[in-house]
């Protein structure tokens, strides 16, 4: 099974709402980061791609048909060269209120788990991989507001240069499902569009990873 979407949206960009329409649609299962903290056997392979190491994509995308979030937005450049099928998506969301999701959120969790400082990213940190991708390569390990939307508009920005434009679909969740079904050539379906993610869930999916993070 080769990647059939490749969403190239940061975290906090409704990127689980995302990975739920996108398994309506059919694209399933799709990867995002919650099925790396159910999956903790994923987590070497994403330490090895972190520190750029070269590394075989199908060794955890070859069950999925889909793809969002962290920690493969970070790749999603070579995941395009990888699979050159796949459709991209660029979520996106207010940045003034994305950043404060994130420092809700995300920045949070980083911060919880020691991993918003260099000295703590070291081969025995079992969630290194969130650490050299988020906190140092995205944020340069501040995660002050005006460095924080700077990264997140520097992100997109190089999405869009990357990808050619007739492969890509720049995206928000309200949106809703028409321009998603249109980008991927399937039919609307007769349901509401899915809205998933609130902050309180996120802190069940942050504990699963702090706790992992003690392993």
């Amino acid at each position: 099974m080769a990647l059939e979407v490749i969403g190239a949206g940061l975290g906090r960009t409704g990127t689980l709402t995302l990975k739920t329409a996108l398994e309506r649609l059919g694209f399933a299962p799709c990867h995002h980061m919650v099925e790396v903290l159910a999956n903790p056997e994923q987590v070497p392979f994403w330490n090895r791609a972190a520190e750029g190491q070269a590394v075989d994509w199908e060794e955890v995308f070859g069950k999925y048909r889909a793809m969002v979030d962290w920690p493969g937005c970070h790749f999603y450049a070579e995941l395009a060269e990888r699979y050159p099928q796949a459709k991209v998506i660029l979520s996106l969301r207010d940045p003034e209120r994305w950043y404060e999701s994130m420092c809700e959120t995300i920045l949070a969790s980083m911060t919880a788990m020691g991993l918003e400082k260099p000295e703590a990213i070291t081969d025995g940190h079992p969630m290194k991989f969130g650490g050299i991708i988020i906190s140092q390569k995205t944020f340069g390990f501040d995660f002050s507001k005006a460095n924080g939307i700077a990264a997140f508009e520097r992100h997109n920005a190089e999405v869009l240069r990357c990808i050619p434009a007739e492969r890509l679909l720049v995206f928000e969740a309200k949106q809703g499902w028409e321009p998603l079904c249109a980008h991927l050539g399937v039919p609307v379906p007769d349901e509401p569009f899915p809205h998933v993610n609130d902050r309180e869930e996120f802190q069940q999916h942050a504990a699963q990873a702090q706790e992992l993070g003690k392993r």
